[in-house]
């Protein structure tokens, strides 16, 4: 995990509720050298060796340093195809966030301006280990993933939907992209196809879901995008929200200035943002 002020966040790694190992010695940040260097197996020895220290209060960021890209599947679960009313996609339906909506787990969302239909989205993060391209097999894409960690994939429904062109301008305004708290290494997980997922707006439960319901998994959807592009250490993917987003509600809801987001993936932590209105 990475703590501090925004810009200035130091590389961790947590060893349990209360505790965390310095490693900002090792490298500098959590970011594309990195990863590229198999950072993960770097930390080891000073994960069992390394002074514990208590946090203090600080501020979680983001698990990684801004990506080269965030790359989002699109309809990737049959329960929210269905509540939006959509066919489910033949193939993974790819769209790309602005890496700089990335924020951390905690940190305020900012509706846009002119936005009328700001929605949330709790989704899986996949987050790439090693500069990879044309992948022969789903099995193969299993070797190339660093982690996985809980994302808020923030919509504006009306720029999205109603205003032509490509869905990324309804992903990408500042903030649209909360990750964390923690970045979680593959062996921390038993089958990351069967985890819980669920999301809170103002205590209300709004999401409740699996990764069981994805329609293309982690590893299928890694696969498939190393066809078309390369896919760069440090990169990241979200994959998808179950149903309860506000646009599938009847009436709608959308979020307003003064609601309190809280999400959580098992296994992998929870989020909770504050929703503040435009600048």
């Amino acid at each position: 995990m990475r703590i501090g002020a925004p810009g200035a966040e130091k590389p961790v790694v947590r060893i349990d509720e209360t505790h965390y190992v310095d490693v900002s010695d090792l490298t500098p940040d959590f970011d594309e050298k990195f990863f590229a260097a198999g950072g993960n197996a770097l930390l080891a020895d000073r994960v069992a060796t390394g002074e514990r220290r208590a946090f203090a209060g600080e501020r979680i960021g983001a698990p990684i340093a801004r990506p080269h890209q965030i790359l989002c599947i699109g309809l990737n679960y049959s329960d929210h195809a269905a509540e939006t009313g959509q066919a489910v996609p033949a193939e993974p339906i790819l769209f790309t966030k602005s890496p700089n909506t990335l924020v951390g787990p905690n940190d305020d969302v900012r509706i846009p301006r002119g936005s009328t239909k700001t929605d949330w989205e709790v989704e899986l993060g996949i987050v790439i280990g090693r500069r990879t391209s044309y992948l022969d097999s789903a099995e193969e894409a299993k070797d190339v993933i660093a982690g996985y960690c809980v994302v808020n994939d923030v919509s504006e429904r009306a720029f999205q939907m109603e205003r032509g062109g490509q869905w990324s301008k309804g992903k990408s305004a500042e903030t649209f992209n909360p990750a964390g708290p923690w970045l979680v290494t593959p062996d921390e997980i038993a089958d990351v196809r069967n985890l819980g997922m669920w999301l809170d707006v103002n205590g209300v439960r709004r999401q409740t879901g699996t990764t069981k319901t994805m329609i293309f998994d982690p590893y299928v959807i890694v696969h498939h995008l190393s066809q078309f592009m390369v896919l760069e250490p440090g990169d990241l993917i979200n994959t998808g929200t179950p149903p309860g987003v506000g646009m599938g509600h009847d009436p709608q809801i959308w979020l307003q200035p003064g609601d309190v987001m809280e999400l959580g993936i098992e296994g992998l932590g929870s989020q909770r943002q504050n929703v503040v209105g435009p600048r």
